[in-house]
């Protein structure tokens, strides 16, 4: 009897629920994971879906956990195609009883995986897990989903009170062989960046993400971060600089693509405060991966208004839409040098820092007051930890249309001051 696991956005074989629930229900597992051709065109606001940082990066992670699952004898088929067409013909091909995958929610996703559910229904049942949390939404203490606060705090200090964080799950033993060439027809390379529609993106130096995507480099880089260099106990004082691989921890970028699940940091964490030192800088790492939490859960509560124009508050703005503030806000031509570095980073590189994304985000919804999707769209096309709940949801936050009770807007200059009080960032990024 073979079962199948379908990757998402969950690319490793440590703490995946649907791949040791596959393996506990059969000794024959098979995976897929399909590059879907509606990723890589073109968002309603113009910009690629898919730039090719973050295709480079996803690229890397799916050749990553190939190797991770041929360690375990369970190959991994890749297809140039929709999971609702590809699923199915792999279903039939080697009669699979289950499918098992992480449950995604927001609205694209949400109908792929129903079709995909519709399309096998008859050789095979789906089952979904939840599989990217620190808090899993059965342990939460809220009745529903319709209950989670609108702000972030009481959201932490009560689950912080009441919830237990799972321990990670096992990576499953090693399947007995599986013959490849009964893969025939699914045996695929893994696709270029040119047959993606992509150019491969040059390297720059200046780069504060000299990373490689896949679950082998998430976890180095956990070791380095934490235990080698100890960078976790400055974390808090460091977190808002701008210029290197050192200031913060990165991981987000492994997080989005599910290279690391945020138990398996969570733990990590755990044990260096035991063995090593606690204190608020350890603290903090944790903070932030609530935060990620929050916003997911932000956008379990409010589905589709995460996309929309007036936001989870349902506000009405008079957004503007000038092509040419576009311009001069992508190519860094703006009346604030820090913008306008930041800018020129995340276009070269994929990667900007928090502080960063908050003060361009607030400068063009509002000081520009441009329709903030229009940036929310941009990151998605550019950044290489790109997470769905997290980039729309910050972006309402700052935009005014979100979870921030103050409705603030940044001082840039102030700003500048504080963070790049010398201007060494912003004469990194002069050209």
């Amino acid at each position: 009897m073979t079962h199948l696991v379908w990757f998402r956005n969950d690319l490793r074989v440590t703490d995946h629920i649907p791949l040791t629930q596959a393996c506990k229900a059969s000794k024959k597992v098979i995976a897929i994971y399909c590059f879907d051709p509606r990723h890589f065109g073109t968002t309603n606001f113009g910009f690629p879906k898919t730039g090719a940082f973050r295709a480079k990066f996803l690229l890397q992670s799916v050749s990553d956990l190939k190797k991770n699952l041929q360690a375990l004898n369970i190959p991994l088929v890749l297809k140039f195609q929709k999971p609702e067409e590809a699923i199915p013909a792999l279903v039939a091909q080697f009669s699979v009883k289950s499918v098992h995958f992480q449950k995604e929610w927001t609205s694209e996703e949400l109908a792929v995986s129903k079709t995909v559910e519709a399309n096998v229904s008859k050789q095979a049942t789906c089952i979904s897990y939840y599989n990217q949390f620190l808090f899993h939404p059965e342990d939460i203490p809220y009745a529903d989903f319709n209950k989670i606060p609108k702000v972030f705090t009481e959201f932490r200090k009560k689950c912080e009170k009441y919830t237990k964080v799972r321990d990670c799950v096992a990576i499953p033993d090693k399947r007995p062989e599986f013959d490849l060439n009964l893969l025939g027809e699914f045996q695929n390379d893994i696709p270029t960046l040119k047959e993606l529609g992509l150019e491969p993106p040059p390297t720059d130096s200046r780069t504060a993400f000299p990373f490689s995507g896949g679950e082998t480099f998430g976890i180095e880089r956990i070791q380095e971060y934490i235990w080698k260099k100890q960078h976790i106990t400055t974390y808090k004082q460091t977190r808002n600089e701008l210029i290197g691989t050192a200031y913060s921890s990165k991981f987000s970028a492994w997080l989005a693509n599910g290279c690391i699940s945020p138990r398996t940091i969570y733990w990590e964490i755990k044990k260096f405060e035991k063995e090593v030192t606690k204190n608020q800088d350890t603290y903090w790492m944790i903070f932030e991966l609530i935060w990620r939490d929050f916003f997911k859960y932000v956008s379990l509560k409010h589905g589709d208004a995460l996309f929309k124009i007036g936001g989870i508050l349902e506000k009405e703005y008079d957004w503007g839409t000038s092509e040419e503030k576009k311009q001069d806000w992508i190519s860094g031509n703006t009346p604030y040098d820090f913008v306008n570095a930041n800018m020129k980073e995340i276009a070269r590189t994929g990667w900007m820092s928090n502080r960063g994304r908050q003060n361009v985000a607030s400068f063009w919804a509002k000081e520009w007051k441009q329709d903030w999707r229009i940036g929310a769209s941009y990151f998605e096309s550019l950044l290489i930890d790109y997470d769905v709940h997290s980039n729309w949801g910050n972006w309402q936050y700052v935009s005014g249309v979100g979870n921030d009770p103050r409705d603030r807007k940044f001082n840039i200059e102030r700003q500048a001051e504080n963070y790049d009080p010398h201007g060494d960032f912003v004469a990194l990024w002069k050209e």
